[in-house]
């Protein structure tokens, strides 16, 4: 199948930029199960942006640079930051239904506050704003005629040509191979390929994210030979639902932006003894790091988030949601303390851009929580996530309605078609499932909020291992899309690794115990690239580079 652009993902960077160029050109839209089934769906807090006369850029800069803990790209901070309240409106316009209050000015946008924000700047649904906005977006979508949106295909690899010939050595992005059934890939060609897959969270045992979270972008773009960058900022939400029967169930920081607090097993708030200042609403890297630590010292599973002094009408008409599924299993937050511990909740690092979302390689484009554009550094600042995705959906439509006249007249090379070769049909899923297992364990005892180097060298070795048995039965099953998924969090794990190993210092979300101190002054960056094509550049062989912060 062929179209003019190719949009791998459902979210909300995926959806916008579709919206946008579906003015120029015809664009199909890949997503892996049903279009509802991403990480936007399940956001709760919301967009942060200027939206009042008590705020300004200024201060939203400062927050998002200070959240970073020095390794912000300060231009695409100043630019994401400043194009937030346009994106905003567009949303408005678009039939996002985000709550507003009146006001002595009549009736405005209700503003939400999370943890690291300096003022109220978070737009928001209640508690549902992810879920309106797809909502909104998936709408417009299904009604635009120059857009085929495809559910239960999922991308097995990125189609590369060599452009103008064999000899030539570069190489260009021009689509993508997809899985449509078990068995069955087809060749899919397009003049721009954007990914827009989402995040790595189901790399760990532990996670807020939806099953659908497996670093698809960011393996197929390595494979591929782009870029990868500051993987090893993996940030873990402090408030994820503890109970045996929820699944990646988050209690969103708004909550504690309005006036939650978080106590141990003896109803005693602890946050004063690792930011006596901010407390709990203290950026996300420092809060998981206490919980984690109130958690080894006391031997417990969980701590509580406890918002029952406040009115029990407020409550329930603030945060619907959390209400609601905290009920189902039996809480009432209005009268008792929410059980909550950290999950891998959103990766910081990605697949390289630039100012317009393009990667290192020619034809191909990454948005959102795929992409690493700058604007996070080593710790993402609340809901700064919806912020980039519309921003840098805008902008890369801008970029390709520019480059357009070039992109319309160009010709799709010739490419080959998916060869199954000698493959047979894999009749044993635990060659999957124990491997899939495995990798999240390995990740979550090894990898996770604190590190040592001795660990990481272990998990190195260990998923090194799996690796080599994944590309045994890659070659030698036919393609399914489990097997596409393990072979994805293995490749991504396996970076997150490599890059913490190279950081030799503690910073924002990447905490190591042989360097809690230690500070690189330099504040570089960990960029990777596949050294070369074959079976080692395949299995994670890495080099990395060092990027200077202007």
């Amino acid at each position: 199948m062929d179209s003019d652009f190719l949009v791998i993902g459902s979210g909300i960077a995926g959806l916008s930029f579709a919206l946008r160029v579906a003015k120029i050109g015809t664009v199909v839209i890949i997503t892996k199960k049903s279009g509802v089934d991403t990480a936007t769906n399940l956001a709760q807090g919301g967009i942060a942006a200027v939206m009042s006369k008590m705020d300004s850029f200024d201060l939203h800069i400062k927050d998002t640079l200070e959240s970073g803990a020095g390794l912000c790209d300060k231009k695409i901070v100043k630019m994401v930051v400043e194009g937030g309240p346009e994106q905003v409106y567009d949303l408005l316009r678009l039939g996002v239904e985000f709550e507003k209050k009146k006001s002595g000015m009549g009736i405005e946008l209700s503003l939400g506050k999370e943890g690291g924000h300096s003022c109220r700047r978070v737009v928001h649904a209640h508690d549902l704003t992810g879920r309106e906005i797809e909502k909104a977006l998936l709408k417009r979508v299904r009604e635009e005629n120059n857009i085929l949106l495809l559910e239960d295909h999922i991308c097995v690899d990125l189609l590369m040509s060599h452009g103008g010939g064999r000899r030539m050595k570069k190489r260009m992005c021009v689509g993508a191979y997809v899985l449509e059934d078990e068995g069955v890939v087809q060749t899919f060609r397009a003049k721009c390929t954007v990914l827009c897959t989402g995040g790595s969270g189901k790399v760990y045992l532990y996670t807020s994210n939806p099953d659908i979270a497996t670093g698809d972008g960011v393996a197929m773009a390595f494979r591929a030979g782009a870029k990868v960058a500051n993987l090893e900022f993996v940030q873990f939400h402090p408030t994820c639902l503890y109970h045996r029967d929820a699944k990646n169930f988050l209690i969103s920081e708004a909550v504690r932006g309005e006036g939650a607090i978080l106590v141990n097993d003896k109803s005693k708030r602890f946050l004063e003894k690792y930011d006596p200042v901010r407390m709990e609403l203290s950026t996300r890297d420092t809060v998981a790091r206490a919980i984690d630590q109130e958690m080894k010292e006391s031997g417990k599973d969980c701590v509580y988030l406890d918002i029952t002094h406040k009115d029990r009408n407020f409550i329930i008409e603030r945060f619907p949601g959390i209400y609601a599924k905290c009920l189902e299993f039996g809480i009432d937050i209005t009268k008792e303390k929410i059980p909550v511990v950290p999950a891998a909740h959103y990766q910081c690092g990605g697949v390289l851009t630039d100012h317009w979302g393009r990667t290192s390689i020619e034809g191909l484009l990454a948005l959102g929580e795929t992409a690493c554009s700058g604007l996070h550094g080593a710790n993402r600042l609340a809901s700064n996530s919806l912020l980039e995705a519309v921003v840098y959906a805008e902008r890369a439509h801008r970029y390709c309605a520019k480059k357009w006249k070039n992109l319309e007249n160009s010709i799709l090379p010739e490419v080959d078609e998916w060869k199954a070769g000698v493959a047979k049909m894999l009749d044993e899923e635990i060659l999957i499932n124990h491997n899939w297992d495995q990798i999240r364990r390995i990740m979550w005892n090894y990898v996770g909020i604190v590190r040592r180097e001795k660990r990481l060298l272990l998990a190195q070795q260990r998923i090194y291992e799996i690796q080599l048995e994944i590309e045994q039965h890659y070659r030698d099953y036919y393609v399914t899309t489990n097997m596409v998924e393990l072979r994805n969090i293995a490749q991504v794990a396996a970076l997150i690794i490599s890059a913490s190993l190279h950081r030799k210092e503690s910073r924002g979300l990447h905490f190591i115990l042989d360097y809690p101190e230690q500070r690189d002054d330099l504040r570089f960056w960990n960029v990777f690239k596949k050294k070369k094509i074959g079976r080692k550049g395949v299995l994670g062989v890495v080099s990395s580079e060092r990027r200077l912060n202007d």
